[in-house]
């Protein structure tokens, strides 16, 4: 398959139009992990701006949060800095019958952590060693493991930081952070680099999805989810409402008269 990005972006008739296919395929798969009790973790990985926020939502917007829980960890507390690294990821490791979304994950210790110095070399360096063992073992466990990394291209990410820059509905989506990674390009494409060569394994490969094209990448990145999660569409029953019990009838509006209702402005 080519890596090279189309050259027109996706029109928003035709986005919507495929994506509501792939969510009513979504909802499909929802009933079958229930059904058979599975068990899921999907990673979304990438720079900052490369639209992993746009594509959880795109997932999640029809489904049931009960079933796909999205898991996106604040800094560590100084607790969990005195826990095992992976410790707070795995209290929110799915049940049976749930797919668990994490918005970045452990691979922050290659990435952000190993780029701002917030682990030392000898950290970043076990982590790189170590992580496909602990996939390996979260594999043979019964999980489903996918991970994602969004690739989004140097003139892009800066369009969309300018576009957060002079949008007031955006700006809160820009942190010192943010600006720093900006600043650093290079450094994050080579701890990338690290990364994809020592944690790409068979058992837990990385998909990366060209995101320089917002619409395409969600559309891509779905699709690629029902493919690699095995499924089918369960039979079920129709629905028919009941008739509703006239026992006890009364005026059950008259109660709220003397309630306080919100102004109806518009």
């Amino acid at each position: 398959m080519s890596a090279k990005a189309p050259a027109t972006r996706m029109k928003r008739k035709v986005y919507e139009k495929e994506l509501a296919k792939l969510q009513v395929e979504l909802c499909h798969l929802q009933e079958w992990v229930k059904a058979n009790k599975l068990r899921v973790i999907v990673l979304f990985e990438g720079r900052d701006a490369a639209g992993k926020g746009g594509t959880i939502k795109a997932i999640t917007e029809k489904v049931s949060p009960r079933v796909f829980r999205v898991i996106a960890l604040p800094a560590p507390s100084d607790r969990e800095k005195s826990q095992l690294f992976l410790q707070r990821y795995m209290q929110n490791f799915p049940a049976a019958g749930e797919i668990v979304i994490f918005d970045r994950s452990w691979y922050n210790r290659a990435g952000v952590e190993y780029v701002m110095g917030f682990c030392t070399p000898a950290e970043h360096k076990r982590f790189l060693s170590l992580c496909p063992q602990m996939e390996q073992y979260i594999i043979e466990g019964g999980i489903i493991l996918i991970k994602l990394w969004l690739e989004v291209g140097m003139d892009e990410q800066e369009r969309r930081f300018e576009a957060r820059i002079a949008d007031p509905l955006r700006q809160w989506k820009l942190s010192p952070m943010d600006l720093e990674s900006y600043r650093r390009w290079y450094d994050y494409s080579r701890a990338r680099d690290l990364m994809l060569r020592a944690t790409s394994t068979k058992h837990a490969p990385w998909y990366v999805i060209r995101s320089d094209d917002k619409r395409r990448a969600r559309l891509n990145c779905i699709a690629h989810l029902l493919e690699l999660i095995p499924y089918k569409r369960m039979r079920k029953d129709k629905v028919k409402l009941p008739k509703r019990s006239d026992k006890g009838r009364y005026n059950d509006q008259a109660g709220l008269r003397r309630v306080k209702f919100v102004a109806q402005r518009y």
